[in-house]
């Protein structure tokens, strides 16, 4: 069980504890959670029972098998917008805090096939700096069409 529900089962108890049920009326913790006694329980100790159900539930809930099954608090969520982080989680971290590039809309998105040829154009002064033979036959005085090049060719 994860820290989460024990938390959870934890003050779950403890509610039970303090109740009437158990403390007034003998019953077992376990009867006072069971029908008829469960409606003589107090409010917290039902939305506690309801929110501990949820959180077993989740444990097989293959929806929540990546984000998470921890409950988000109002005050989570108020941190991650003050932050501009999101609180929704993948795999432990923030799913969309941090890897949004903020822009101002002006910006004319870059086509594949320069940013390819660009990193070609790199690689091949790279090689030209240590004067080792490249493997492709590409010659820097034709321009252009180098990605394309050396892609079918060995």
């Amino acid at each position: 069980m994860p820290s989460s529900c024990k938390e959870l089962r934890a003050a779950l108890a403890q509610c039970l504890q303090e109740s009437e049920c158990v403390m007034v009326q003998r019953n077992s913790a376990a009867d006072c959670l069971r029908p008829p006694l469960v409606d003589t329980l107090p409010p917290k100790c039902q939305q506690l029972k309801k929110g501990f159900g949820e959180c077993r539930r989740g444990l097989v809930d293959m929806r929540k098998r990546f984000r998470g099954n921890v409950p988000v608090s109002y005050q989570t969520i108020q941190k991650a917008d003050e932050e501009g982080k999101g609180y929704q989680l993948y795999a432990g971290k923030s799913a969309f805090g941090g890897g949004v590039k903020i822009t101002s809309g002006d910006e004319q998105e870059q086509d594949w096939r320069e940013v390819a040829n660009e990193k070609y154009r790199a690689e091949a002064a790279a090689a030209a700096k240590s004067d080792a033979p490249t493997k492709s036959s590409f010659d820097s005085s034709s321009g252009g069409g180098g990605f394309f090049l050396r892609a079918f060719t060995v």
